[in-house]
């Protein structure tokens, strides 16, 4: 006798064609030593493959061609919606923002966990600056996981101008701090 029913919330999703380690040996990129794939799943729309690495976030073609490649240090921000089975991800340069539907080819597989696990693994500290409105940055230092070295990355908030002189002291002050705290050489002030 069963205890409880299933309950199944919103429409019932078919399970998808295939399963995230299908991705054909030609699609996936050459390894550098001491890098693994650790999630692969195919996107519904175009069938490219999203490959995760240890280093790096790629799309590749079915016949192993390269659309994208990023080291994990240059994702900005990402976010994995499980209703609509979507990884959003945003880069530090602010080019090339992508989106990729998980769902009917092979679905998300570990992709979201992977992808945050990356993601954060190549943070080492941050610092929020805040003078109000259209007027914040964020300063970070993240960590280049193929090489181990740490760069040093100052994104500017929505509407906030690079010609703001308090802004721009208040950003310089975070930049020192944290160098300071990661033993890195101090930052040049004409940098």
């Amino acid at each position: 006798m069963r205890l409880w029913k299933k309950r199944v919330i919103g429409p019932e999703v078919p399970p998808p064609e295939g399963r995230p380690g299908d991705v054909p040996r030609v699609a996936l990129p050459e390894l550098g030593r001491g890098e693994q794939v650790l999630a692969t799943a195919r996107e519904d729309g175009n069938g490219h493959w999203l490959v995760l690495t240890t280093w790096r976030l790629l799309e590749r073609t079915v016949d192993g061609g390269t659309v994208l490649e990023r080291a994990w240090h240059e994702v900005d921000t990402g976010s994995w919606n499980p209703d609509s089975w979507a990884l959003s991800v945003l880069f530090v340069d602010g080019l090339d923002g992508r989106q990729w539907v998980l769902q009917r080819q092979t679905g998300p597989g570990k992709v979201p966990e992977v992808f945050r696990d990356r993601t954060t693994a190549s943070v080492v500290l941050t610092r929020e600056v805040d003078l109000g409105p259209r007027r914040t940055a964020r300063v970070s230092l993240r960590t280049d996981l193929r090489t181990r070295e740490l760069q040093e990355q100052v994104l500017l908030g929505r509407g906030s101008r690079a010609d703001d002189e308090e802004l721009a002291e208040q950003v310089l002050a975070a930049r020192r701090e944290l160098r300071e705290q990661a033993g890195m050489d101090p930052v040049d002030p004409l940098d």
